[in-house]
């Protein structure tokens, strides 16, 4: 059981304070009934909850898709740049929302947010060797040493990363699959052979890929079928 005002002000953008304002307006019902205090209790189960008429959906967790545009960083608050999550707070400013994991300010692409720790914490645990890849354009052509590189496994200053797939796609540019997430790790991987990235991409987590319709900037929830990819279950 959960107060009312506690459950409206998750479930939408209403705050505590405009739920009181609506309830002294006589727009809130609680099973076809107004109710007038903000206290009362409701089971979520079983209790319906209305506002001018149209029924609350009770969700939770949520899981959105962000394709990141360059320019955000990978954080819930920053005090001098914009975070991913200004892009969709709009919608769910009342939510506790994160990013699953980061990516670089100039990094675009696929990046997950949600409510739900246990969640996060499944995709990125090390053991779960969740793959993740990328496009990434570089100043100079793409070579089998690279290649080659990448599969046998970079030193950094900070380890060995683990053995990841590099697929040459045009001259200057390349289909990087990793399943870890060191700092930086693709722009050091190729800066061990001088090369820097001038463009980078996540297209795919897991068995999910980025939508091509889902363009720069734009958010939407994942179904239940997207997560599960998302997550590796078959």
């Amino acid at each position: 059981m959960e107060r009312v005002d506690k459950i409206i002000s998750n479930q939408t953008d209403y705050t505590r304070s405009d739920v009181k304002k609506l309830i002294k307006s006589k727009k809130i019902m609680v099973n076809n009934i107004i109710i007038d205090k903000s206290d009362i209790k409701v089971d979520i189960e079983k209790d319906t909850i209305s506002i001018d008429g149209i029924n609350v959906v009770y969700k939770k967790n949520v899981y959105l898709i962000l394709n990141k545009p360059a320019g955000y960083i990978s954080a819930t608050e920053d005090r001098k740049m914009p975070t991913v999550l200004d892009i969709v707070s709009g919608d769910y400013g009342n939510r506790n929302l994160f990013p699953v994991g980061r990516l670089d300010k100039d990094t675009t692409g696929l990046m997950i947010l949600t409510d739900d720790g246990d969640f996060a914490h499944k995709i990125l645990s090390p053991k779960k060797d969740s793959k993740k890849i990328y496009i990434a354009t570089i100043d100079i052509p793409v070579t089998t040493e690279m290649k080659i590189g990448f599969e046998k496994g970079i030193k950094l200053i900070d380890g060995e990363c683990k053995t990841s797939k590099l697929e040459i796609i045009d001259k200057y540019i390349a289909k990087v699959t990793l399943t870890e997430g060191k700092y930086h790790q693709i722009k050091r991987m190729f800066g061990c052979y001088g090369a820097k990235v001038t463009k980078l991409k996540r297209i795919q987590i897991g068995d999910f890929c980025l939508p091509e319709n889902l363009t720069e900037g734009d958010y939407r929830e994942l179904t239940q079928e997207e997560l599960k990819l998302v997550q590796g279950i078959k």
